[in-house]
């Protein structure tokens, strides 16, 4: 049979994109690739096709949307593809026994995070809202539990100071695809061992929600920060301001005397400086709303928030 596998590819993001080119490009065959329904996108609201199909359809692979696997039909189609493994990345559907049962070789996961660090919807966020030094990438086996399968390579990733949710994702969507890449050879000939996780070490990533953006200016400059960082681009940390949302795209943490935590303590051209429950948080950009982001010296052109105390 050799090492050329025939295998399906499930995912729907862009994060899942770079994976599925990369075995486009390789010796391998996509028989199928498996992502969630369209669903309605711009302002007409219009059905519109997800990353992951648009990239299958340029390369000429067919594509299958199930809502769920409950369905016999849908399962009886998979298993006809004799597909020897199955590559999911962000996927978004729970995958029940019969399905991680039909390759020849299983499932494999491609997950955001130093498993077994985080396991869940956003390990890319909470890794930065949690202040960790590295991320990463884990290709795992996969089992029915939430991302506790048997881990089959690591690859890491160090979280810059400046890194946000965007940045920490595009890197990491790559290196995805890098991993995949070097773990499929040992896959296909069996040779590449699997280390079961300590499940003592894992934490829930739960999903991000928007009601997280709400900033708490009593809480510490620094988490204050890593929010910010965390929730750039979406759904992007925020504070009230005469009722209005104001939101935070980028912040740095320094040090400062106590005061009155929201209270705006000092405007330049350097950012604008707000006193937290320990030390300052100096935005340097912003966005009022229905108004473009800006950088805090250009919104400062037109805007003073001199003495006001965000909410």
């Amino acid at each position: 049979m050799g090492d050329r596998l025939r295998i399906i590819f499930a995912g729907t993001p862009d994060f899942s994109v770079p994976p599925l080119r990369a075995l486009l490009a390789s010796p391998h065959q996509v028989v199928a690739v498996y992502t969630q329904p369209d669903r309605p996108a711009g302002r007409g609201r219009k059905l519109a096709p997800g990353p992951v199909k648009q990239t299958a359809l340029e390369g000429g692979v067919a594509v299958f949307q199930p809502r769920n696997f409950r369905d016999e039909a849908d399962l009886a189609r998979l298993e006809a593809h004799r597909a020897d493994l199955m590559v999911v990345v962000a996927y978004g559907l729970i995958l029940p026994q019969r399905v991680l049962d039909a390759p020849r070789l299983g499932c494999i996961n491609i997950h955001a995070s130093l498993l077994p660090r985080w396991r869940g919807a956003a390990p890319i966020q909470r890794a930065i809202q949690a202040g960790d030094a590295a991320s990463g990438i884990t290709i795992m086996r996969m089992e029915l539990g939430l991302d506790t399968g048997p881990m089959l390579l690591k690859r890491v990733c160090p979280i810059a100071p400046e890194e946000t949710g965007g940045s920490l994702h595009d890197k990491l969507s790559l290196l995805g695809a890098e991993a995949l890449m070097e773990a499929l050879p040992g896959i296909a000939a069996g040779g590449i061992g699997a280390q079961p996780q300590d499940d003592a070490q894992a934490n829930y990533a739960r999903k991000l929600e928007k009601a997280e953006s709400r900033i708490d200016w009593r809480q510490g400059a620094r988490e204050i920060e890593r929010q910010v960082r965390a929730f750039n681009p979406w759904p992007v940390a925020q504070a009230d301001l005469d009722g209005q949302p104001l939101r935070i795209w980028e912040a740095v943490a320094l040090e400062g005397a106590q005061e009155t935590p929201g209270r705006v303590l000092d405007e330049s051209r350097r950012g604008i400086d707000v006193a937290t429950g320990d030390g300052v948080l100096r935005i340097t950009r912003l966005q009022m709303p229905g108004k473009r982001a800006v950088a805090a010296a250009d919104f400062l052109n037109a805007n003073t928030l001199s003495g006001v105390v965000l909410g």
